[in-house]
């Protein structure tokens, strides 16, 4: 044949076969026999025969490509929720599209781009408004959120419980005895930062505590160091207890506390984060902190959003998730 390269109809004289029996060789699941199937197989390693991927697309009218977006919420424990998301999706045998926002507030663009891909599903660890979600609804997209929920839309969703986590954080702490509070957010256009804030200062009244400092931070390490010297001089002196939207605001604040203020952490103050991100089991952070199940949150994202390509009927599903508190060096817990 030349330089020209090898074609299914090639495969197929010279195995002695239909042009379907090669695409069912080369599709997981389909009916065909092993020996069929290994002669097929031998003839294309020999013509150097391999599907083409887009060709495929046009008969089966589906792309292999699931659209991920991703977010800063999920800043530390990036690696681990992209690298559990995309080998799922891979042996699910589609590729993914990765979209990394800087800003949620960038999803409108990266949406556009998501419909000229022609994408099969989407994950979206970024925050969407309903009527993005209608969107998805309306171009028939089947869309996972992850870590997120978006309370009155009907969106299938898996996320870590954040409410129950704060509340675990703080019934702990204030059965330390701590009382004078602090808390770091996270970027004003992040869902979980919100959601995660507004559960932990709740659980504060519960206990009483409606006084509570705040500082702004961008989920970054040094925002998080930042914040803490901000919070010191509002209040004139440290908290008592610092609740930090995420782990690594918490390890910024942490260095912060030790190297710019000379305090004992957690002797003079208290920290936690929210996440369980790599960093903050190293030795010399050992934050306390609530870890998220990454490896069942994106078997289970997976799962839903392949189910929902082969039918698209299915009713939208929310699986939430405890996350497991861990009692690092970082704070004072009763």
């Amino acid at each position: 044949m030349g330089n020209r390269r090898a074609t299914s109809y090639d495969v197929a004289r010279l195995a002695n076969v239909s042009q379907s029996s090669v695409s069912r060789a080369f599709t997981a699941g389909a009916s065909i026999s092993e020996d069929v199937r290994q002669r097929v197989m031998e003839v294309a390693a020999q013509l150097g025969y391999q599907p083409n991927a887009i060709a495929r697309s046009l008969i089966t009218r589906r792309s292999d490509l699931v659209g991920l977006m991703i977010g800063q919420s999920t800043n530390l424990n990036y690696p681990e929720v992209l690298f559990e998301l995309s080998r799922r999706i891979s042996a699910a045998g589609s590729r993914v599209l990765l979209f990394a926002l800087e800003s949620e507030a960038e999803i409108g663009a990266t949406m556009e781009q998501l419909w000229r891909y022609q994408v099969d599903g989407v994950i979206s660890a970024a925050r969407l408004s309903p009527e993005q979600v209608e969107e998805f609804a309306t171009r028939r997209v089947p869309l996972v959120l992850y870590n997120r929920v978006l309370p009155g839309c009907a969106v299938t969703a898996v996320s870590v419980d954040h409410a129950d986590g704060e509340r675990r954080l703080v019934d702990r702490l204030i059965k330390a005895g701590h009382q004078r509070f602090g808390l770091i957010s996270g970027p004003p256009d992040s869902a979980v930062s919100v959601e995660r804030m507004e559960s932990a200062l709740a659980r504060l009244r519960h206990h009483g505590i409606v006084s509570v400092a705040q500082a702004r931070g961008t989920y970054a390490y040094d925002s998080g160091r930042d914040a803490f010297s901000q919070l010191v001089a509002d209040l004139g002196s440290p908290p008592e207890a610092l609740i930090c939207a995420n782990d690594a605001m918490a390890i910024g604040a942490m260095d912060a506390a030790r190297y710019h203020h000379k305090l004992s952490v957690p002797a003079d103050v208290s920290i936690v984060g929210f996440d369980g991100a790599g960093a903050s089991r190293w030795l010399s952070h050992e934050l306390t902190t609530i870890r998220q199940p990454v490896r069942r949150m994106a078997e289970a994202a997976v799962q839903m959003l392949m189910e929902r390509i082969e039918t698209p009927e299915m009713e939208p599903e929310t699986r939430l998730y405890a996350g497991e508190l861990i009692q690092g060096r970082s704070a004072r817990l009763g």
